[in-house]
């Protein structure tokens, strides 16, 4: 035996070496001498007794500055938890977003005046904000001005009195400014009699109350008695529940007491649910950063949180099924019983994703002993990915040493560690239809849970589709930044997954991309294109074509015959201006900065001198599009020579030229560059996209010229013996963010940066640049430990196989902070006609044999379900469908012939149809219908 501080400090210490942790086993009682506690900034309280939480409470709130106050605790299968702050907490950022940014189309001169943003893009502010303004025409006093807003439409806001400026001409960005706000806390020992509490439940608005007085009654009791009520013991319940009731009269709301509450936090009182810890204590941890950054909006002042729906279906269970037997599981066995222990230790389980929510999901299988059952029970996971340094802040099974290893394999030798009695299969396949041979209908038939915990959406749209299609209930999370969500899915009961669509994610038009760049977004995406056009794209097209074609004297004979070969043309321009060395390497990069940077901007002006006007006369270059500025090439300037080298760099690694340490100096590269021959720019009559409908062209098309300019190229390459074997290769790159060394994000920064010079955009740092570029969710540790624990709630009601109103999704933001819960979606019923019915969770069955045509099959669908289908379809193939031609004739031919399965085909899924009720309405649809070629008794 040892101190709990002592046994976790090594642990927690090896989680951040640049933090200092420290230990202390002194006993922390109503005796003890708190002025130590002077040193700290915030003070977190657990499995504390109220009366020295009271004490403890007094003594913070009345330091100058107040030191800052949390309690959190967990008894059996209820929580809460307390923030006192002190009488004025500042907030700097109330909810950590992006400050907006908006477009203005349109100010009055009015008193109040009114500002309209852009058509089609709504404003989203709220009345009361502030915002400050910039690049307006006309109204230039506005610049710099700070104005607080009033929300007149989606689409416009009132500000102050602008009826006497000039008028407004064009242009204009407004943005929002954010500005501190002060929270006021009341002391633990007043808001014990009035509570102000976060509501996370709208369907039991009563509950936090109830729970608020059960919770204290229970505090009572242990000071009445030294201890916490018996498990199960009817007496001490009666007693709490006396207690309750005398509590309530002292409360100034005089809640009604709830006896359910108070016999269940008796009866669980001396357990411990592990994954509503780790909900609780995300919630708390995110507080206690709130607490010492002021960035965020802190709980005020109370929050409960209870897993009273996993109980309430185990009302009739025998009290013995919750005593104690002298192992782990004790704790847990207190909360759902020995059999509810004994179904998740004999659980198979599929987890999809060891992130940060796997990580975390793993910790919650191990301390449950999911899959740890002697004869039955297996949690199998799978990742394809490696460990990176940057998931170390979060995904906290893996350590520095992990470090490029695979994450399936580190993250299930790190279960094992907590717990040795789990069984733990890992994979390092991703789950998607390449991979249906390994997770087909046979493996998903052995599993009993699957848990996703993956950012891509497309990923976790197919593994629901499977779980429908093998009647699996699936349990889906996902975190970004301060925000969560669960989903608990289950056959027959809920909707699925993809039964409601996300909105798309909004993409940037090609022409603002291309040509009219109006925010750092634009131009980090910019550049994000050219990395993967230059040195992805191009060398993956030259590679290919010259892995079909071998041979450069061949290509030349077979295009000057007229022949037309898929990506020639690219191919020899790519070849033609290969670098050999060092120096053409900084050469080409050279040249790109130019033609980026100087000729473009040019070019956008020939083709749009700054006076052009559109049809309504209206200016061409106003907000959201900004005129250009062509940039001329300094040396000394650290962007211009960062663009330089990071490109020369990967220019030479795709093109395999040797660096050495000498050609990296400052003084080669000038050399080098003071060499350069750069060419004039000269305009083109080329169209300049405008319209932001149109996609970026899939093929450009090749002109004569340029197919005898190609002829000419490969020609002087051959003679100049520049087109031999080792010439046809290129080494394609592979964005990669994390590496730091590679240079990938120094080009992307450089580029976007530049670019935004170009256009007077705000440039972006190389944080944010990687963040945009790599596309990277933000994540963090505190709402990735809340959402795994809420999903293993859901996890425990599943194996449980509670009722339908047992089951509760979850959203949360913990910067505002907002938890709420609501009920699953309920599954839809799709009514054919004369009662019969399907939902997505049902498939029909249809056995038989070999001479079985496809009119025994539509009669046998008639005799078995009771309605016949007028179409059949298998995928996108038609096999029935009456008004085709030849269609008629098919009922006759066998499913055999018809589908023809693969020798090892059991089965085949189809779809079928039926005829509506009324002429000229659509068919109905069916639910899908396995056909068995033979019947399994066979």
């Amino acid at each position: 035996y040892c101190f709990r501080a002592e046994a976790t400090l090594p642990h927690i210490a090896e989680l951040n070496p640049y933090v200092r942790v420290l230990s202390s086993t002194a006993p922390l009682d109503e005796t003890t001498d708190i002025s130590f506690l002077k040193k700290y900034q915030c003070v977190i309280l657990t499995e504390t007794r109220l009366s020295l939480q009271k004490k403890i409470n007094d003594f913070c709130h009345a330091q100058h500055p107040p030191i800052k106050f949390i309690s959190a605790d967990v008894y059996g299968i209820w929580s809460r938890l307390f923030c006192d702050f002190g009488d004025e907490f500042e907030v700097l950022d109330t909810t950590g977003e992006e400050p907006k940014e908006i477009f203005i189309s349109n100010i009055t001169q009015s008193n109040p005046g009114i500002v309209t943003c852009l058509e089609n893009h709504p404003h989203k502010l709220e009345t009361g904000q502030c915002l400050t303004f910039r690049e307006v025409n006309g109204m230039s006093c506005l610049n710099g001005s700070m104005q607080q807003i009033t929300v007149v439409s989606p689409y416009s806001f009132s500000i102050a009195d602008t009826s006497d400026m000039e008028p407004y001409l064009h242009g204009g960005i407004a943005v929002q400014v954010k500005t501190p706000k002060i929270f006021c806390f009341e002391r633990l020992e007043k808001q014990l009699k009035n509570p102000a509490y976060l509501l996370a439940d709208f369907s039991k608005p009563e509950a936090p109350l109830q729970i608020h007085t059960a919770m204290l009654a229970l505090n009572q009791f242990q000071e009445n008695f030294g201890r916490m009520p018996n498990i199960g013991c009817l007496q001490d319940a009666e007693e709490m529940l006396k207690i309750a009731v005398s509590i309530s009269e002292t409360l100034e709301s005089k809640p009604q007491v709830n006896e359910d509450i108070v016999k269940w936090l008796s009866r669980t009182a001396q357990g411990f649910l592990a994954p509503l810890a780790a909900a609780v204590g995300g919630v708390a941890s995110q507080e206690v950063l709130k607490a010492v950054t002021g960035k965020f909006s802190p709980l005020q002042q109370w929050l409960y949180i209870d897993a009273l729906d996993i109980a309430i279906s185990l009302d009739k269970t025998s009290c013995e099924e919750f005593l104690p037997r002298g192992d782990k599981y004790d704790a847990l066995r207190v909360c759902i019983g020995e059999s509810l222990c004994q179904k998740l230790h004999k659980l198979n389980v599929f987890l999809v994703g060891c992130g940060a929510i796997g990580c975390e999901m793993l910790k919650n299988f191990a301390l449950l002993g999911v899959g740890s059952g002697r004869d039955k029970g297996m949690v199998t996971i799978t990742d394809p990915d490696l460990i990176e340094k940057s998931n170390l802040n979060r995904q906290f099974l893996f350590r520095p040493h992990h470090i490029q290893k695979p994450k399936s394999y580190t993250a299930a030798a790190a279960t094992l560690n907590i717990n040795p009695q789990l069984k733990i299969d890992p994979y390092l396949n991703k789950v998607c239809p390449a991979t249906e041979n390994i997770y087909n209908d046979e493996f998903y038939a052995k599993q009993d849970i699957i848990v996703t915990a993956l950012d891509n959406v497309e990923a976790r749209r197919y593994i629901d589709s499977r779980c429908v299609a093998n009647l699996r209930p699936l349990l889906d999370s996902g975190t970004m930044g301060t925000k969560g969500h669960t989903e608990t899915i289950v056959p027959h009961l809920t909707e699925s997954y993809n039964s409601h669509r996300d909105p798309p994610e909004e993409e940037i038009p090609f022409c603002t991309l291309k040509s009219f760049p109006a925010a750092i977004e634009h131009t980090i995406q910019w550049a994000r294109d050219k990395f993967e056009s230059a040195f992805s794209h191009k060398p993956s097209l030259f590679n290919k074509f010259w892995q079909t074609y071998p041979s450069a004297e061949e290509v030349l004979q077979r295009i000057k015959a007229g022949e037309s070969l898929e990506g020639c043309f690219q191919a020899i321009k790519s070849l033609s201006r290969r670098p050999r060395n060092w120096s053409q390497c900084v050469e080409l990069a050279r040249i790109k900065f130019e033609k980026y940077f100087k000729h473009k901007a040019l070019q956008l002006l020939h083709s749009f001198p700054l006076d052009t006007r559109l049809k309504d006369g209206s200016l061409f270059w106003q907000s959201p599009k900004r005129p250009p500025t062509p940039i001329k090439f300094e040396f000394n300037d650290p962007l211009h020579y960062s663009f330089i080298v990071s490109g020369a760099k990967l220019f030479a690694r795709v093109y395999c030229v040797p660096v050495t340490e000498k050609d990296l100096s400052e003084e080669t590269i000038l050399k080098i560059i003071s060499g350069v021959n750069i060419q004039e720019f000269r305009p083109s009559n080329k169209v300049v996209q405008t319209d932001e409908t149109v996609r970026k062209p899939d093929h450009i098309p090749v002109s004569s010229e340029d197919e005898r300019n190609a002829i000419f190229q490969l020609e002087k390459a051959i003679l100049s013996n520049e087109a031999l074997k080792n010439d046809l290769q290129m080494k394609m790159l592979s964005f990669e963010k994390d590496d730091d060394a590679n240079g990938h994000i120094d080009f992307i920064t450089a580029a976007s940066n530049l670019r935004a010079k170009m256009y007077n955009i705000e440039p972006a740092d190389r944080l944010k640049t990687k963040r945009i570029a790599g596309k990277i969710i933000p994540a963090i540790a505190t709402a990735t430990a809340a959402v795994s624990g809420l999903v293993a709630l859901e996890l425990i009601k599943v194996v449980g196989e509670h009722p339908f109103e047992a089951y509760k999704n979850c959203f949360l933001n913990l910067a505002i902070p907002i938890i709420v819960f609501t009920e699953a979606a309920e599954v839809k019923k799709t009514e054919i006609r004369n009662g019969i019915s399907f939902t997505i969770w049902d498939r029909w069955t249809i056995y038989g044999k070999e001479d079985f045509t496809l009119l025994d099959f539509i009669n046998a669908v008639r005799e078995k379900y009771g309605i016949e289908p007028t179409m059949v379809v298998q995928g996108v193939k038609m096999l029935y469908v009456p008004v085709m031609p030849g269609h008629i004739k098919r009922l006759k031919l066998t499913m055999q012939k018809l589908v023809k399965p693969s020798a090892d085909k059991k089965y085949v899924d189809l779809t079928v149809s039926f005829a509506p009720e009324t002429d000229g309405e659509e068919d109905l649809p069916g639910p899908p219908v396995r056909y068995y070629f033979i019947h399994e008794d066979n």
